[in-house]
């Protein structure tokens, strides 16, 4: 019955550190945006839930963000990205290169446009996400007191 009453906890929590890692992964593309070079990075939020929702394995794949090979490898003799907390979570990285949209003389992949874009959805979801913890919390203790 207690772990009835703390999945939709534990779910939450699992979604804020994930919006947290999303966030730091925005925010690194954003301070590099100016790096000759730089690939910008995205997570996949909904493959990095669903692993960590299931303590499984999942391939890293949406819309915006592409990777292949495992880890975002393309060689086997190339060496393999940290996945942060992600790894934690999830098993395997989450983390792919974003679709480049304008493409630079300098080779820097980074649209500070989409990134502000999605620097601000993340936050609201992150937001969101804290209320949900917050109610919930409200009310697991309203019941336990009795009110």
């Amino acid at each position: 019955m207690f772990a009835n009453i703390t999945s939709g906890l534990d779910f939450h929590s699992k979604a804020l550190v994930l919006r947290a890692e999303r966030q730091r992964v925005i925010a690194s593309n954003i301070a590099n945006a100016d790096t000759p070079g730089y690939v910008a990075r995205d997570l996949n939020f909904k493959d990095a839930m669903n692993a960590a929702s299931s303590g499984g394995v999942s391939a890293s794949s949406s819309s915006s963000a592409q990777g292949s090979g495992t880890n975002g490898m393309t060689n086997a003799r190339h060496i393999p990205l940290s996945g942060g907390t992600i790894g934690t979570l999830g098993g395997a990285s989450n983390l792919a290169y974003t679709a480049q949209t304008q493409p630079s003389l300098d080779g820097n992949s980074v649209d500070l446009d989409r990134e502000r874009a999605n620097f601000v959805d993340n936050s609201v979801r992150y937001e969101a996400t804290l209320r949900f913890i917050n109610g919930q919390s409200k009310t697991i203790l309203s019941a336990i007191q009795g009110q």
